[in-house]
C-alpha cells in the first residue's frame, strides 16, 4: 500500500519528539534514582550539578507540549470550520481527561483501587483543550489577549498565596495552585492535584495564536525572522524580569556559594503551577529551535520526528515500560511483592531511598526510548495510511 503524503510541519514534530524523548529521562529518574523522592533535585543546597540538570532539562517538556498542542489546533483551523474544530477540541479534551483518570493513573501507579488519582499533564492538556474549544469562536485578538493576561497575570496571585496560612480550598488548588495538593473525594480515594489547569490553558491559547505564523501565506524567510525575534524577545524578557526578583515567580533567586550555583538558582523557575518566568524560560528557546531547524533534515531528525508524530501512544507506553522494569528491579533487589504493593506516595513497587545512581537512570532512559522506536514508527505509518479512521485523531 502506498503511504499518503503528510502535510504535517516537520519542525513542530521534531520539537515535540525531542521533548517527548527528554520527558522519559525525568520519569526514569522518578522510578529508578535512589534519591528521587528524598530530596528536591532542584534544591541548590542539596543537589549536584548533574542531578540538577537531569531534572531541569525536563522542564521544557510540559510547556512545549501544551504550547504546541495549541499550535496544532490553529493548523487544524486552516482545514476545518470553527464549529468542527470546536467540537473536536471539546470531545478530545474530555476524552483525555477521562483517560488521565482511568488509564494513565493505572499505568503510573499500578494501583487498581485508584486510592490516589493524580491530575497531571494529560489532565491539564485535556481541560485546556476543552476551554480552547469553547473559545474558538471568539476573535483571534480576544483569544490572544485572554491567553496573554493569564500567562502574564496569574503570578499576581502569589502575593495572596504568600500571606495565606490556612490550607487552600479544592477549587483554588484545581484552578490555580495545584502543587501536589491532596483532597479527599470519598472513602480512601483522593485527588492529587499536580497540574492546576488555568495557567496551562493560557499557554495553550498563546500556542494557538502562535500557529498563525505557520499560515501558507508566510514564507520560510519571513517566518524564520519572526520566530527568531519572538524567541529572543522572550528570553531577554525572562533574564530582565528574573534579575529584578520582583515578579513572575513565587521564589526569588539568590547568590550562592559560587557562580555556577548562583546560575542554577537563577534558572530554577517554579513549575507547579507554571510561573510566568518558567514559561518564558522554556518557550523562548523552543521558538528559537523552531526557527533554526525548519529546513534541517537528516537521519537523526527523521528518527526524532517519529516520536513527535505519535506523542500520546509514546506517553502511555514509556510510562508503563519504565514502571514495569522498575517493579521487576524492585523484586530483584530482594523486596517482596507485599512490600511492593504497599508502595510509596501512591506508586506501587517504590520505596524511599531505594534505587540506583544516575548512571542506571540514563541507561534505562536510553533503552526505553530506543525500544519504543519500532512501535512508534509502525503506528505513525498506520495513522498516515488510514486517515479515514476518525478515532485515530483522538490518539
Amino acid at each position: 500500500m502506498t503511504i499518503a503524503k503528510s502535510n504535517r510541519i516537520e519542525s513542530i514534530d521534531l520539537l515535540r519528539g525531542l521533548v517527548m524523548i527528554i520527558m522519559a529521562l525525568d520519569h526514569s529518574r522518578d522510578f529508578f534514582h535512589h534519591d528521587a523522592f528524598a530530596h528536591d533535585p532542584l534544591d541548590v543546597n542539596t543537589t549536584t550539578v548533574y542531578l540538577f540538570f537531569t531534572r531541569w532539562i525536563t522542564h521544557f517538556c510540559a510547556p512545549v507540549f501544551v504550547f504546541l498542542a495549541g499550535t496544532s489546533a490553529y493548523l487544524q483551523s486552516l482545514r476545518k470550520t470553527k464549529k468542527e474544530l470546536s467540537v473536536f477540541l471539546i470531545k478530545r479534551g474530555l476524552w483525555l481527561m477521562i483517560l488521565e483518570v482511568l488509564l494513565v493513573n493505572l499505568i503510573v501507579t499500578f494501583d487498581t483501587n485508584y486510592e490516589l488519582i493524580a491530575l497531571q499533564t494529560i489532565w491539564a492538556i485535556g481541560t485546556s483543550m476543552v476551554i480552547l474549544g469553547l473559545m474558538i469562536n471568539l476573535p483571534y485578538k480576544m483569544i490572544f489577549t485572554i491567553g496573554l493576561l493569564i500567562v502574564l497575570g496569574h503570578n499576581s496571585l502569589d502575593f495572596i498565596e504568600g500571606k495565606h496560612t490556612e490550607p487552600f480550598g479544592f477549587w483554588w488548588d484545581l484552578l490555580h495552585r495545584g502543587n501536589f495538593a491532596v483532597h479527599n473525594v470519598y472513602g480512601n480515594h483522593s485527588l492529587l492535584m499536580i497540574y492546576a489547569f488555568v495557567p496551562w490553558s493560557g499557554l495553550m491559547m498563546l500556542g494557538y495564536c502562535f500557529g498563525k505564523i505557520y499560515q501558507p501565506s508566510i514564507n520560510f524567510i519571513q517566518r524564520r525572522k519572526t520566530l527568531l525575534w519572538i524567541g529572543s524577545s522572550i528570553i531577554i524578557f525572562f533574564i530582565v524580569l528574573r534579575a529584578s526578583n520582583i515578579y513572575g515567580d513565587p521564589h526569588q533567586w539568590s547568590v550562592q556559594r559560587n557562580a555556577l550555583f548562583t546560575l542554577l538558582s537563577f534558572i530554577n523557575a517554579h513549575k507547579y503551577p507554571p510561573s510566568l518566568l518558567y514559561m518564558c524560560m522554556t518557550i523562548g528557546p523552543a521558538i528559537i529551535f523552531l526557527a533554526s531547524f525548519e529546513k534541517i533534515k537528516n537521519s537523526l531528525t527523521q528518527i526524532i520526528i517519529v516520536y513527535g508524530k505519535v506523542p500520546f501512544l509514546y506517553y502511555l507506553l514509556h510510562f508503563f515500560i519504565i514502571h514495569l522494569i522498575s517493579a521487576i528491579a524492585f523484586i530483584m533487589r530482594g523486596h517482596t511483592y507485599a512490600e511492593g504493593m504497599k508502595g510509596f506516595l501512591g506508586l506501587k513497587f517504590l520505596m524511599l531511598n531505594d534505587g540506583y545512581g544516575l548512571g542506571v537512570v540514563y541507561f534505562v532512559w536510553i533503552a526505553v526510548v530506543v525500544s519504543l522506536y519500532p512501535v512508534c514508527k509502525w503506528f505513525s505509518e498506520y495513522k498516515l495510511k488510514h486517515k479515514e479512521k476518525w478515532w485515530l485523531s483522538y490518539l
